[in-house]
């Protein structure tokens, strides 16, 4: 998994651990969940791991975190709980969720509480590996949390998750060579962006108009979702998550419009290999007047070791709408929650959900906003001053918050997303069209969704 400071993606790897596909198959997911929860984790009936001062010893694991400041929250909460609790932070690789699944499935993890992806839940939860939260985590908490992210972590009516910090996909442009071509302000739809990125570029003499994450992984298959979202396709039904409906005209309009991207010359080919570093590359470096990127970009255009253009160049909005009479402005939901394992004893339980209070407070989530840029999931910090002034992008995140629409609820969702990887990835490269690419994923995430759960 490649995961960016405050970004939310995972560059999925060329080759996996079983796919929960082929491990139901082998042994039936109500003998998964009861059998492995039994078996998995340190000291499941045998109590806490103990430090050496006596303390509660639980590991938390996360992906490596370059701004630092998950490694001073450690810090804070192992002062703050000396001689009671003990996190140990295990940093995790590029195979961050594999490797969870293995050692869920072989009864050897060690790690009590986990920070995950919003699209982990469901497949977590369905298997019987992360801990049903909603005694401890009732409406009236829930309530001071962003709502997206929030739905993010309910699977069959149950919570499994507490939102740590959330993402959604912004558009960055130049707003001084936007500026200069007579254009008053971003587009407001696709169209309009190619339009002003046509125009600006010829003005301008920048390489590129528009580049965006195209690559066959999750970064691809969350912008894939936007263009298709952003005209009224959808990839599940609404009330129905085993009905498979991404098959319609709004779908194939969407991938059409990504498509056009490239076969218009508003972006170049290569961006269908493009992960969130060659987007931020290439447009920090004055290479492309638009670039669709998560809220951390920004705090890099102030940094003249990352940034050839300076802050004051750069401004940020929306993502455009679609055409049609369903098209809207809408945003990928990204973010990270914490999850417990169920496996482990309850004393180590305790211990990583005083973790969870600790590091969601209102203290802990500004000192992470206004240090690494990652958006706070509280509601009451969007309206914090320090907030505000310190992470400028915060001003228009709340705007942008209320378009999110979350990537499928669904215990298949890693398959599911394997499937939309490779056929977004085929349409953008002009490999198959965008309407044989939607016709194949209705097909390929029905079956996926017929699974018996």
């Amino acid at each position: 998994m490649t995961q960016r400071r405050g970004g939310e993606l995972e560059k999925r790897p060329a080759g996996r651990g079983i796919s929960r596909r082929g491990f139901l198959k082998m042994s039936g997911a109500g003998l998964a969940g009861a059998a492995l929860a039994g078996l998995s984790g340190c000291g499941g009936g045998g109590g806490p791991e103990r430090a050496e001062d006596g303390s509660i010893l639980f590991t938390f694991s996360f992906g490596v975190d370059p701004s630092g400041t998950l490694q001073e929250l450690v810090k804070r909460f192992n002062e703050k709980y000396e001689g009671e609790y003990t996190a140990n932070y295990r940093g995790m690789g590029v195979e961050y969720l594999d490797d969870l699944r293995n050692e869920f499935q072989a009864g050897a993890s060690e790690i009590a509480l986990i920070g995950g992806d919003v699209i982990w839940p469901a497949e977590l939860a369905a298997n019987g590996w992360i801990v049903d939260l909603s005694d401890r985590f009732p409406e009236s908490e829930r309530e001071k949390f962003l709502d997206g992210p929030i739905q993010a972590n309910i699977y069959e009516g149950k919570i499994y998750g507490v939102p740590w910090f959330t993402d959604a996909g912004l558009l960055y442009y130049r707003k001084d060579l936007l500026e200069e071509s007579g254009f008053s302000g971003p587009p407001k739809t696709w169209e309009e962006l190619k339009q002003q990125a046509g125009q600006v570029k010829r003005d301008s003499g920048t390489k590129y108009g528009f580049v965006f994450q195209g690559s066959s992984y999750e970064g691809g298959v969350v912008d894939g979702l936007e263009y298709i979202n952003s005209h009224g396709g959808g990839v599940l039904a609404e009330n129905d998550p085993s009905r498979v409906v991404i098959g319609s005209p709004e779908s194939t309009a969407g991938l059409q419009m990504e498509r056009s991207m490239v076969a218009d010359g508003v972006a170049p080919q290569s961006v269908a290999q493009y992960t969130e570093q060659e987007s931020q590359g290439t447009f920090l470096r004055g290479d492309a007047v638009f670039c669709r990127n998560w809220p951390y970009m920004y705090a890099l255009a102030a940094d003249p070791e990352q940034s050839k253009i300076k802050q004051d160049q750069v401004s940020v909005a929306p993502l455009p709408a679609g055409s049609g009479p369903k098209g809207k402005s809408v945003s990928g939901l990204g973010g990270w929650s914490f999850l417990i394992n169920a496996a482990m004893d309850e004393e180590t339980q305790d211990a990583a959900w005083k973790f969870v209070e600790f590091a969601s407070a209102p203290e802990q989530q500004k000192f992470r906003a206004i240090e690494g840029g990652f958006l706070p999931t509280l509601k009451a910090l969007y309206d914090d001053r320090d907030v505000l002034d310190a992470v400028p992008v915060i001003k228009l995140a709340p705007e942008v918050l209320s378009r999110t629409v979350p990537r499928p609820v669904s215990p298949y969702y890693s398959d599911m997303s394997l499937e939309m990887a490779a056929q977004f990835n085929d349409s953008l490269n002009g490999e198959t069209t965008p309407a044989k690419a939607v016709k194949t994923l209705q097909e390929e995430l029905q079956n996926i969704a017929e699974q018996t759960s």
